[in-house]
């Protein structure tokens, strides 16, 4: 027999992180979008984060 429980998504148990993000601008290279926590210290963003370059993204109206 299968139950709601069976069929329902799992919500995530453990807290989600709110993200910020900046675009870095480079003269002789693809440019950049650093992804780190939203509350981060200055310290913390020089070893916490992410980054993405242009042929990462795709067009969201074209993935749709």
């Amino acid at each position: 027999m299968t139950t709601d429980s069976d069929i329902e998504p799992r919500r995530p148990t453990e807290p989600t992180t709110d993200l910020d993000h900046v675009t870095i601008e480079n003269e002789d290279a693809p440019d950049e979008c650093a992804i780190f926590p939203h509350e981060s210290s200055d310290l913390d963003q020089m070893t916490n984060w992410i980054v993405a370059h242009d042929d990462s993204f795709v067009d969201l109206t074209t993935m749709r």
